[in-house]
């Protein structure tokens, strides 16, 4: 009797215990469960919403590849059940948009979306409102876009020491100079961006006052407001910086629907 007294008190235990591990490997496969469920719900509301900023693009005559859209926060199901999301992100490559006859290109423009409010029934129908309370936008647009717009025949513009630099050859008392100068970027309250030459020179410039008049004159034709097509989302421009691979634009709008509205 004294033998087998053991043996009984230790059948509960491993009994206990194989209980144990069949909670935590249940409780493993749920919880994997809920994350495969939670991200494929963020699959198919990053298309949804990818579907809406397409149309939303087209309606403003702006053309992109397809918007790349990644909706950020976790665990995502929560954010659909309270219909706000902490943020999403939407990447435009290759945006254009026409000016005056003249494509204005952004190779890339990257919108941050926060503060999401979608009811759940817009992301199952497509039918409703996403809106933003804050959307910032980055993009760059290419110097070649600019120059264009200028309409000045071998106008070349660049970044230079953190400056925009302008080249361009003119004809000046009948002879051929290549002109370089300093172009400052002006953003006003209302989004306008406009371009100053205040620093332009050209190397074997006749010493003669009629001469530094046509520089003058020539300075003047190229500061003008740049007539930037409208932006996706409303997104207004706040700041202008020149960056080696274009000028670099900072924007950004409130409450702003992110979505065209169906129906």
């Amino acid at each position: 009797m004294a033998d087998s007294y053991p043996a009984r008190q230790v059948r509960p235990r491993r009994r206990g215990r194989k209980v144990l591990v069949t909670l935590v490997v249940l409780l493993l496969v749920l919880g994997g469960l809920l994350a495969v469920a939670d991200r494929v719900a963020v699959a198919v509301a990053e298309r949804t919403i990818a579907d809406q900023v397409r149309q939303e693009v087209a309606n403003q005559q702006v053309e992109s590849a397809a918007p790349e859209v990644e909706v950020g926060g976790f665990p995502f199901l929560d954010q659909v059940v309270a219909g706000r999301y902490d943020r999403i992100s939407i990447r435009l490559r290759d945006v254009q948009g026409s000016v005056q006859g003249n494509a204005v290109r952004l190779p890339q423009l990257d919108v941050d979306a926060r503060d999401v409010r979608a009811s759940l029934d817009t992301l199952r129908t497509g039918q409703g409102d996403v809106v933003a309370r804050t959307v910032d936008g980055t993009g760059t647009i290419s110097y070649d876009s600019l120059a264009a717009l200028l309409d000045r025949p071998g106008l070349k513009l660049g970044e230079r020491d953190g400056q925009l630099a302008v080249t361009a050859p003119v004809d000046i008392l009948g002879q051929r100079l290549t002109v370089n100068g300093v172009v400052e970027v002006v953003v006003s309250e209302q989004g306008e961006v406009s371009l100053k030459v205040n620093d332009l020179d050209a190397e074997g410039l006749p010493a003669v006052p009629l001469a530094r008049s046509l520089l003058n004159q020539y300075a003047q034709g190229i500061s003008i407001a740049v007539p930037l097509p409208e932006l996706p989302f409303g997104l207004t421009v706040r700041e202008v910086r020149p960056l080696p691979g274009g000028l670099a634009v900072t924007a950004d709008a409130r409450d702003v629907p992110i979505n065209q509205t169906a129906g």
